[in-house]
């Protein structure tokens, strides 16, 4: 793939003393059209900045679009690494068929995500817990207001530098769920959608009003069984085994995930993927077996549950503070993902 390179002649400050997402974008950003019949073309990386859409645009209409998560990180060396980004080529394209938008070859999108981030290499902070967050994105762009599948898109990528999400790695509490639901099986719950997100926030909003930092999703059909928390996969540690929500259709595949499960089983740990039910949970809880629970994402990476919420009933994970495996989970796989630790998986790739 060809992509042509204009480079900003307008340097931004790097950002400084930020926890999440920096509001300070990187100076540059990756662009690529497609249109039918001709299949993506005019890759190009310019400078960061707005874009004019018609009012039409088929994506503000019917959120025909899809999204990645992934970051840089450097080491102290300087050099500079990307996590497993083949995983988020590969699941791009899962999201783009089921929201019936053009895929792009795997080894275009890396690319991509490669080139950027050496153009803006110097953007990649080296404290401690951070990273530079990359995200790639696709939007439909037909000016038409029928409901149709779009003829044009726009692939995007743009970077800003992240600090710790919730700060350290101190436990958060989750509110369970019980009015509303992420997804159902048929559904796009598996796939990195817009309409996911912004359907989860009256939920969220309803969680932080009562207290607690994250909702805990369950099941669309049955409202029994746990899926998600947030925005990331759950996992608990109940009598000495981690264990995780299957993947059915409706749960996202994280990276993060299968690279806990992989972490896990390399530590001796026990491992299942199954279904779990609000019931067991608290069942653990109080027959003493309910040991750890801990949510994953690419965000957080680790992000460890103090407390857990369902209806008028409450329990406390553990003494409510990080347990042994969340920290030795998020103290390995950070080193891996900063260089700091030798790369047994394969899973660093240096830019």
């Amino acid at each position: 793939m060809q992509i042509s390179i204009t480079k900003t002649t307008a340097p931004k400050q790097k950002p400084a003393n930020y926890t999440g997402f920096s509001p300070e974008f990187t100076d540059h950003m990756f662009v690529m059209n497609y249109t039918e019949g001709t299949g993506w073309h005019d890759a190009r990386i310019v400078p960061y900045g707005s874009m004019e859409f018609m009012p039409s645009t088929s994506v503000l209409h019917y959120g025909q679009t899809t999204f990645e998560g992934m970051k840089a990180y450097k080491n102290e060396d300087g050099s500079c690494y990307l996590f497993r980004p083949e995983m988020n080529a590969r699941r791009v394209n899962i999201s783009n068929a089921r929201m019936s938008m053009p895929t792009l070859p795997e080894e275009d999108f890396l690319q991509a995500v490669k080139t950027l981030v050496e153009i803006d290499k110097e953007w990649v902070p080296s404290e401690k817990d951070s990273s530079l967050y990359i995200r790639p994105f696709f939007i439909a762009t037909d000016p038409y207001l029928g409901v149709a599948i779009s003829k044009t898109y726009l692939f995007m990528i743009i970077m800003v530098p992240s600090g710790p999400y919730f700060g350290t790695l101190g436990a958060v509490n989750i509110w369970i769920e019980e009015e509303y639901v992420r997804s159902i099986r048929g559904g796009t719950g598996y796939a990195k959608t817009g309409g996911n997100y912004s359907g989860s926030m009256i939920a969220q909003a309803r969680a932080q009003q009562n207290g607690y930092q994250q909702v805990m999703w369950l099941d669309g059909i049955e409202h029994k069984y746990v899926e998600e928390v947030g925005s990331m996969n759950i996992f608990f540690k109940i009598g000495g085994k981690i264990v995780t929500p299957a993947l059915n259709g409706s749960i996202l595949s994280g990276v993060t995930r299968d690279s806990i499960l992989r972490l896990c089983r390399d530590f001796g740990l026990e491992t299942e993927e199954r279904p779990i039910t609000v019931d067991e949970l608290f069942a653990a809880s109080e027959q003493g077996t309910l040991e750890e629970i801990f949510g994953t994402g690419t965000a957080v990476v680790v992000s460890p549950v103090g407390k857990l919420r369902y209806k008028d009933r409450e329990i406390l994970v553990g003494n409510g503070e990080p347990g042994e495996v969340s920290r030795r989970l998020y103290d390995t796989l950070t080193a891996i993902q900063r260089g700091n630790m030798e790369d047994r998986f394969g899973w660093r790739v240096e830019v």
